[in-house]
């Protein structure tokens, strides 16, 4: 196997920020409560209040998964039906994590244009309220940024959170790259969750420079019921927690997250512009966050990997590669990357 040079495969695979780092470090000198009654854990409720301009809840977690399981168990029953795009993550790559923890919730995968829901097509699919041959409508779930790198607006947001309130669905949005989407909009956090309709919220940190830190956050308090419980039992309840909080702590400080996001999404667009100049490579989809998603023949996939490049084409079904810019990457990683695909493309003339 060639040595890897370029790897734009995911912003998983970066390191975590500087600032992070050194609030693990930081946690790490004194001692703390244990199991979430530390000082950062109280501090990081304080600043996501100030953040999203209102009273929340909320639940560190380890993982992206965890919070998105966890944040729809507080919302479907397990006779419940949860819908979502058939593209979004819940549905194709959590291994049935929104099941398990539900219980047995039915995720209802829903077509739609560049990986986004339409209020026509959900409103089509809510069906079956009050028969009891059916799973019950509970909640809708969406992306943002959305699996193909696309935002949706808070225009659109607002239209299909109205369309679910309507048939008293509760509205998730998972927010793995929640700070890539906001900068994309230049809205405010507030605008774009629950001033737009949005009942929990899974806000990530762990692609865009926090080592593993992710949070639930209820902007609904009477949604969160018996969540503490769900919370432990799901072993994301951590002893140690000071060290997931103060990770979110310093992500959101001087707000270093929405300036891991503006880089990110700069070197996408960056990425997508030059890219897209080499013959026979075209978007699959508008470059919006900090993903691209490129169409390239199999023979320039193959002399990339041999050159060491890292693809990868098993997003989306595999009708697209996928490159992703992270916090840290460099302009000049992203010129020797298009200057490498031009030449093994005129390997092909």
């Amino acid at each position: 196997m060639p040595t890897v040079t370029t790897n734009f495969s995911s912003d998983n695979v970066t390191s975590a920020c500087p600032e992070v780092i050194d609030a693990i470090v930081a946690a790490n000198a004194e001692y703390a409560e244990s199991y979430g009654a530390d000082f950062y854990t109280a501090q990081l409720k304080d600043r996501l209040c100030d953040v999203f301009e209102t009273e929340i809840e909320v639940f560190p977690t380890l993982t992206g998964t965890a919070a998105n399981a966890l944040s729809l168990a507080s919302v479907a029953p397990s006779f419940g039906k949860i819908y979502c795009h058939r593209l979004a993550h819940v549905n194709t790559d959590e291994c049935a994590a929104p099941e398990f923890f539900t219980g047995g919730s039915k995720l209802i995968g829903i077509d739609g244009a560049n990986g986004h829901l339409s209020v026509d097509l959900l409103e089509a699919a809510i069906q079956g309220a009050g028969n009891v041959h059916h799973a019950q409508p509970a909640a809708l779930s969406v992306t943002q940024a959305c699996e193909t790198g696309t935002v949706y607006t808070t225009e659109e947001i607002s239209a299909l959170a109205e369309v679910a309130h309507a048939h008293d669905l509760s509205v998730h949005m998972d927010g793995a790259r929640f700070a890539n989407a906001l900068v994309s909009l230049g809205v405010t956090p507030a605008q774009i969750t629950w001033q737009a309709g949005i009942d929990v919220l899974s806000f990530g940190g762990t692609k865009n420079g926090c080592l593993a830190a992710e949070a639930v956050v209820f902007f609904k308090k009477e949604l969160v019921g018996d969540f503490a419980f769900r919370h432990k039992r799901a072993g994301q309840l951590l002893s140690k927690m000071r060290f997931v909080s103060a990770q979110l702590m310093a992500y959101l400080d001087d707000d270093v997250w929405l300036r891991n996001a503006s880089h990110a999404n700069l070197m996408a667009g960056r990425l997508s512009e030059t890219i897209c100049q080499v013959p026979g490579v075209e978007l699959a989809f508008p470059t919006q966050s900090n993903e691209v998603f490129v169409t390239m023949n199999l023979d320039l996939i193959e002399k990339l990997r041999n050159q060491g490049v890292e693809i990868n084409d098993e997003e989306l079904d595999g009708k697209a590669v996928r490159f992703v810019a992270a916090w840290n990457t460099p302009p000049d990683e992203i010129d020797r990357f298009a200057e490498t695909v031009l030449a093994c493309t005129k390997e092909n003339t």
